[in-house]
């Protein structure tokens, strides 16, 4: 149970959501206090989406209680609406109109004046770099200038709360570190953002505090390095080229960790967490493998990543395997731009803008 914080701009305690057999939170408690990022880190279908549709008001939970800013999410939803922003999974603009109308129809929905529309709509694509961009209709824009403008169209009517779901999702290398430039400048001016991610590096990289959460429970909180300390020590870690001899090497090195080998057939990539006995280790699994005539790529120590904490932590890899249309894949090709749903917590994607372009 989290105890609540006058400090506390999100405050939630014992949020369920069930669709029909599937229960999508199982009650997850967090706290996020003023002008500070918390990551919400978790898979395909872990119930990061439905949280967040609930947080803004887009769906009620079964039970359980949240607060932001003080104020009701169910029985104050109207003034929530007028505190916060979002930023859904796919961007909510209007492809048709330009840019700057875009940012305008939605200074209206937050019942801004004709000239204050016009103002802060110039404000916010010259602070997205999109100022060149502003006449040019939204259909023409790149993926990352589309997500730009939905951003900024979240933030028309000066949200102190912002929730940023999957934010990067789909974007090239550039986009993403724009994007993590942008998210950085919200928080300096004070805003208090609630971001969900798969990407585990966004989530160290960006968030003050970190919780994970896995089948609609929080498994684990705090912040990154607090999470990694969990794992301790150092992780050995290869490459397989021949995917047939994968069990072999896994076999090899199983008895120099603390805990079972992980192996991705997909990629061949082994990893075994070693504790301190790091360059020991390295040395018995070059013999143990050469025993075996197993031969690998890149076989080095590293320091834990939040990779190692969720593994550690669920005994499975964050890019789990989703059911799709009859085949298999998993949400790491997901994330490189395929696309998919947001899983099977029955909360879809598009209904999420509703809150970026209106105020009440």
């Amino acid at each position: 149970m989290t105890e609540f914080s006058s400090d506390a701009a999100i405050w939630v305690e014992g949020l369920k959501k069930s669709f029909g057999d599937v229960h999508a939170l199982r009650g997850i408690d967090l706290s996020v206090p003023r002008g500070t990022v918390l990551g919400v880190l978790g898979p395909n279908g872990a119930g990061k989406t439905t949280a967040v549709r609930i947080l803004t008001t887009l769906l009620q939970p079964d039970s359980g209680r949240a607060l932001v800013e003080g104020r009701d999410v169910v029985r104050e939803a109207a003034a929530v609406r007028r505190l916060i922003g979002l930023s859904g999974q796919s961007a909510a603009i209007q492809e048709e109109l330009t840019g700057k109308e875009n940012l305008e129809i939605i200074g209206r929905l937050h019942h801004l004046s004709k000239a204050r529309s016009r103002s802060r709509a110039v404000e916010l694509l010259e602070q997205f770099g999109l100022s060149d961009a502003a006449n040019r209709t939204a259909k023409t824009y790149s993926g990352g200038m589309q997500r730009r403008l939905d951003l900024a169209a979240s933030l028309v009517g000066g949200p102190k709360v912002l929730f940023l779901d999957e934010p990067t999702t789909g974007l090239d290398p550039r986009s993403r570190l724009g994007m993590w430039d942008i998210i950085r400048s919200l928080v300096e001016v004070g805003t208090t953002l609630l971001l969900t991610t798969q990407y585990l590096d966004e989530a160290d990289e960006l968030a003050d505090e970190i919780v994970v959460i896995d089948h609609g429970l929080v498994i684990a909180a705090g912040t990154a390095e607090e999470l990694k300390s969990r794992v301790g020590g150092d992780v050995l870690e290869f490459t397989v080229p021949d995917r047939a001899r994968i069990s072999e090497a896994v076999s090899a090195v199983a008895a120099l960790g603390e805990s079972e080998p992980h192996a991705d057939k997909e990629t061949g990539v082994v990893n075994v967490g070693v504790g301190g006995r790091g360059s020991d280790a390295l040395v018995e699994a070059v013999r143990g493998l050469d025993a075996v005539g197993v031969r690998t790529q890149g076989l080095a120590l590293r320091r834990p990543s939040l990779d190692d904490v969720f593994l550690a932590l669920t005994g499975h890899a964050a890019e789990e395997e989703e059911e799709l249309n009859g085949k298999r894949r998993n949400a790491r090709s997901r994330r490189r731009g395929r696309g998919g749903p947001s899983g099977p917590d029955g909360s879809g994607e598009n209904s999420d803008a509703a809150i970026s372009t209106a105020a009440s």
